[in-house]
């Protein structure tokens, strides 16, 4: 089992500088829009965002690679010096890299079975004032077109009174993702874009199956946008586009079959040896 530290801040933002050393050393270029729907920076504590009871939100990422994540948080805090908790699965915070690094930075942790103990956290933290960061496709989506959601983030959501903000992120997943290692050639000067989409707001008797249909639809349309002005233009079969559009990635079908194997074999439901 990995070491487990205290919740620290000052550990989070040795993450973030790290972040923006690596972008700066391979000269990524992250390409945000639609910060206008993002709240304004308000007022700090330090060099970080105050976190004000009432003032939380829901982070709802698409999940094509293993760095959206990074991208996401890495525009955020540019742009309002917020610290985003991230909804992890114990899966992760098992790995002996990873394990420490998001006890310290104060995730909220989904158990192999038992859920509902993270849901109430999440809310908690939500009420207190926290962004919290989901990934509602609860897994890579091989297809590169968001997948199925869970209804997870809607009813956070609607249970705190706080929004939900689509973020869309795409070309991190050039850079790594399932089936695919990080290779510096292909990570230099690589773009990638985050689109962050009109914040949706739910009332507590929400219909969270309907309204998380709704915010996959967001999400891909999200994506739609990123795609169309991406300012790398793919080879004929690239293994980064959708099928769809000329791609080599699996099918929706094909994604779906891998999706159910992955289900039979108990894949990220059991704790590592």
């Amino acid at each position: 089992m990995p070491w487990h530290p205290p919740p620290s801040d000052r550990f989070y933002r040795l993450i973030v500088r790290l972040g923006q050393v690596l972008r700066w050393a391979f000269r990524i270029t992250i390409l945000p829009t639609g910060l206008e729907h993002v709240p304004a920076p308000g007022l700090r504590h330090g060099i970080a965002r105050t976190v004000v009871p009432g003032s939380g939100a829901v982070f709802a990422i698409t999940h094509f690679g293993y760095l959206d994540f990074a991208a996401s948080e890495l525009v955020l805090w540019k742009h309002s010096r917020a610290h985003m908790r991230f909804m992890i699965h114990q899966g992760a915070a098992d790995h002996w890299l990873a394990g420490p690094a998001i006890s310290a930075t104060n995730s909220v942790v989904v158990g192999y079975t038992e859920r509902a103990g993270a849901f109430d956290e999440a809310v908690a933290k939500l009420r207190s004032g926290e962004y919290l960061a989901v990934f509602p496709e609860a897994g890579v989506s091989r297809s590169f077109l968001v997948r199925e959601c869970k209804t997870g983030a809607v009813r956070m959501a609607a249970e705190a009174g706080v929004p939900v903000f689509p973020v869309s992120v795409w070309g991190a997943h050039r850079l790594l993702t399932r089936g695919q290692r990080f290779s510096p050639r292909r990570a230099w000067r690589a773009p990638v874009r985050v689109h962050y989409g009109e914040p949706l707001r739910f009332p507590p008797e929400v219909d969270a199956e309907r309204e998380t249909e709704l915010l996959r639809r967001t999400l891909q349309a999200g994506v739609d946008t990123c795609i169309a002005d991406f300012p790398l233009k793919p080879e004929p079969g690239a293994w980064w586009m959708p099928r769809h559009l000329g791609g080599g990635a699996p099918s929706e079908a094909e994604r779906q079959a891998l999706d159910a194997q992955d289900a039979a074999r108990g894949r990220r439901r059991t704790p590592r040896k």
